[in-house]
């Protein structure tokens, strides 16, 4: 009989990658940080436990969008009073904060409860090519994330 073997988060080492955003595809990306994030890329993948890698994300002002997303597409969200939906365009929030457009991509690629909440922190996204952490070469990435 073989038994399931739950791995401990607390004996885990988790990786730092540094992706560079420069002409990828925002979804496209998005999937794939999401993957390293959850941990799905590690043979040791459990639900229900965090043993995802730390992503640094740098050039988010250099993502490209398919189609007509960045005319069409509006972004919403409430502010919690009465008649407090905002909306504003896609182009509009990527030319302010290129940053925040991957960062929604990829939360909502995420559990919604405590564990995406605690996934997403491990996110870091720069708009330029300068950041303050130390990562891997970009060679070290995983065999079926080396596309990005």
């Amino acid at each position: 009989m073989v038994k399931t073997v739950v791995p401990k988060v607390d004996h885990l080492e988790r990786k730092w990658y540094l992706i560079d955003g420069q002409d990828q595809v925002l979804g496209r990306l998005a999937s794939q940080i999401a993957i390293l994030l959850k941990g799905k890329h590690k043979p040791t993948y459990t639900p229900h436990l965090d043993l995802g890698d730390h992503v640094v994300v740098i050039n988010a002002d250099k993502i490209k969008f398919t189609g007509r997303k960045l005319l069409q597409k509006q972004v919403t969200r409430y502010t919690g009073y009465p008649g407090g939906l905002r909306k504003i365009s896609l182009a509009k929030l990527f030319h302010d904060h290129p940053e925040r457009v991957l960062s929604r991509a990829v939360k909502g690629m995420l559990p919604k409860n405590r564990l995406g909440r605690q996934m997403i922190k491990k996110l870091r996204i720069y708009a330029g090519p300068d950041h303050p952490h130390q990562a891997q070469q970009p060679n070290d990435l995983p065999n079926n994330l080396r596309k990005i």
